[in-house]
């Protein structure tokens, strides 16, 4: 039996590696080619260098798409933040005709595919002669992002217990007040978590924007068009190696924030601990 398990253990730890390689190895090969010394992609390399960031820190087209995409992003994220958490709060508080059906169709975009999601708006913003700018790309980021703010604060809403808000209430607590020191203190890591996922599906967006944004050029737009036309490589190798970083940030950002020992929830429980205790004595 113990050799038995032994085996399995380590098929285990084989097969979680090779999966690892699948998903990693392309990011690590294009990591590689950022530090590359020739404008040529060819394989081994002739060395390292960081000759190529310069040159891309400097390209105006570049910074232009970059920060394009920083405002549409941070404008999404507050749409999403607002609509996702009121969208929220009434499908969970509230019981009336259609709540099923409501709760799928806020789910329903981020399932669509995107270049549904795009046709569908690109025919809408046309239809309605709206000419297409950066408010046009934050419209149809919107669309998604409000979906993650949506079910991590429904998520939360449905295992946060009801009896800290009745405890509050019952200690003399207004509404206003008990959301204030009850209900937002519980749902923190479950916004600040869908806000960065949010930032970051919007940062990364391709195809949606590829149907919203006009003649505006984001920055997965700009790396998508160059490679298509296999101009200036090593400089988007090294974009894409920053792109990589900033999206890595806000999603270990949010995986830490949704654990049990995440640093706003242990806040939001030191908070709570009255609330909790007044419960458990009224019961």
């Amino acid at each position: 039996m113990i050799g038995a398990s032994r085996t399995s253990r380590i098929a285990h730890a084989v097969w979680a590696a090779l999966i690892m390689l699948f998903l990693f190895f392309p990011i690590a090969i294009i990591i590689l080619y950022a530090f590359n010394p020739s404008n040529v992609q060819s394989w081994p390399l002739d060395g390292l260098s960081t000759k190529w960031f310069s040159s891309t820190f400097h390209n105006q087209d570049m910074k232009d798409a970059f920060w394009l995409s920083i405002r549409a992003a941070l404008v999404a994220t507050g749409i999403a933040l607002l609509l996702g958490s009121m969208a929220a709060f009434a499908v969970h508080r509230f019981r009336f005709f259609g709540r099923e059906a409501v709760s799928l169709v806020l789910v329903l975009p981020i399932a669509l595919p995107g270049i549904i999601t795009g046709m569908a708006l690109n025919s809408f913003f046309t239809w309605g002669g709206t000419n297409f700018s950066l408010l046009t790309i934050i419209i149809g980021h919107a669309t998604f992002c409000i979906v993650t703010v949506y079910n991590n604060v429904l998520a939360r809403l449905r295992r946060t217990q009801t009896s800290l808000i009745e405890a509050s209430m019952d200690l003399g607590a207004d509404g206003w007040q008990t959301f204030r020191f009850v209900t937002l203190p519980v749902i923190a890591t479950a916004l600040v978590a869908g806000g960065l996922l949010a930032f970051a599906l919007s940062f990364d967006e391709v195809v949606v924007t590829t149907f919203t944004a006009g003649a505006q050029n984001t920055l997965p737009l700009w790396i998508f068009g160059n490679i298509r036309l296999g101009q200036q490589l090593p400089q988007v190798n090294v974009v894409v190696l920053i792109v990589i970083a900033v999206t890595i940030v806000p999603v270990t950002l949010a995986q830490r924030l949704t654990r049990d020992t995440g640093v706003l929830r242990s806040t939001a429980a030191r908070r709570l601990a009255p609330a909790a205790e007044a419960a458990g004595a009224n019961a």
